[in-house]
């Protein structure tokens, strides 16, 4: 029985970390838009608006479909429902690639929206499949594999398509079939393991109910503080190269390069706070990890290029550290619903962000760049929310 337990434990670690390499093909893909932005602004003579439009269309279509998809495979699993949900994105990848106008740019930014829409709640479905218990470091895992392909994609884009054009994004359609021929073997190991699914809504039984207006304020809370946190960082995404070629006149290529980087401190950030959200309480990570962030995004807009670098860093470990705080936060609020609320959580994150994208292209458009960074860095505060938090007693599953 011990050797059957320990081979089960590195079947479930195995599968995290399938995931997510998988999570980080299919966020590579998706950071590329904004990374191409530049690129995009200058073929089609786009104003900062339509740069938002695109963003905006990537994240709408995502945030509309994952609570969606998420609530019916809660009901009706799909196996191999990732892998259909990176052949969108493959789609998508090409059709950028190739793309004569900016309506094509539209058409490929959806797909690939609607790609991220099936991936993002079917995966952290299985994370929480494979998470032997330890939901907050599964999760954890999942998204660290996200977060690093957000943050290689500006990398990339730097390296090999700002020097030499669109067209080669169709050798990250290679990307993508690599991911649907994984995946096509993770939907085999879901089949063969829906067992677990019913252990899963079992667990219901080990979780204390609340009251319902508490779980009512509880949720809201959490949407809240979801949204401040996806529209802070959608400024980042979108806006920050050109902010940084704005203020310091640095090349579309070096501006990528401090992208990367704040990019690449989300995925650090994000593989602390679960396994901490473990240890020490949900809610005691949210409040560090978001209202944390507030001095040092205050101080961004004002600091020399090598402080910026730092506060960079600094931004990036901390307000990443809360979404798998907030996400298991609220599966543990509702168990048994673990699709829907992934697709929940990780549609108002695209949501957030695609809403941020617009408004803060039309903001910039009206004023500067340099305005709306001065705005947004005030958004960490939101996180002061956290204390309308209840202070749940949750029993933790064994499993």
């Amino acid at each position: 029985m011990p050797s059957q337990q320990h081979n089960s434990e590195k079947t479930a670690l195995f599968l995290l970390l399938t995931l997510a390499f998988c999570h980080l093909l299919n966020d590579v893909m998706q950071s590329l838009i904004p990374a191409i932005y530049p690129l995009l602004k200058n073929s089609f003579h786009l104003t900062f608006f339509q740069v938002g439009l695109i963003t905006l269309t990537v994240q709408v279509v995502g945030s509309i479909l994952q609570p969606i998809i998420g609530f019916y495979t809660d009901r009706y699993p799909k196996p191999f429902a990732l892998a259909l949900g990176m052949g969108f994105s493959l789609g998508g990848i090409i059709l950028l690639a190739l793309a004569g106008s900016y309506t094509y740019v539209l058409i490929a930014a959806g797909l690939i929206g609607m790609g991220a829409a099936i991936f993002h709640p079917e995966g952290s479905r299985i994370a929480h499949m494979a998470s032997g218990g330890k939901h907050g470091l599964a999760q954890s895992i999942f998204q660290l594999g996200g977060n690093t392909g957000t943050s290689l994609g500006p990398l990339l884009a730097a390296l090999f398509i700002v020097p030499y054009g669109r067209i080669q994004m169709l050798w990250f359609g290679l990307l993508a079939f690599l991911g649907i021929i994984i995946l096509t073997n993770v939907g085999h190991w879901f089949r063969r393991n829906t067992h677990r699914l019913a252990s899963k809504s079992a667990a219901k039984k080990n979780y204390q109910p609340i009251p319902r207006a508490r779980l009512y304020l509880a949720l809201t809370v959490l949407i809240t503080l979801v949204f401040s946190k996806f529209f802070y960082l959608s400024s980042m995404m979108s806006y920050y190269t050109f902010f940084l070629m704005s203020k310091f006149h640095l090349s579309i290529s070096h501006a990528q390069y401090f992208l990367f980087l704040f990019l690449f401190s989300t995925a650090l950030g994000t593989i602390i706070g679960g396994p901490l959200g473990d240890r020490f309480g949900r809610k005691k990570i949210i409040w560090v990890s978001i209202l944390g962030a507030a001095p040092f995004s205050i101080l961004l807009p004002y600091v020399s290029l090598f402080w910026m670098a730092i506060l960079t860093v600094i931004i990036g470990i901390i307000i990443a550290s809360a979404f798998s705080a907030i996400l298991i936060y609220a599966q543990e609020l509702l168990p048994g619903n673990v699709g829907m609320l992934s697709g929940l959580f990780f549609g108002l994150a695209f949501g957030a962000a695609g809403l941020g994208a617009v408004l803060l292209g039309a903001l910039a458009d009206k004023t500067s760049i340099s305005f709306v960074f001065t705005v947004c860095s005030f958004l960490p505060l939101i996180g002061l929310l956290t204390g309308l938090l209840p202070n749940v007693s949750i029993r933790q599953s064994t499993e």
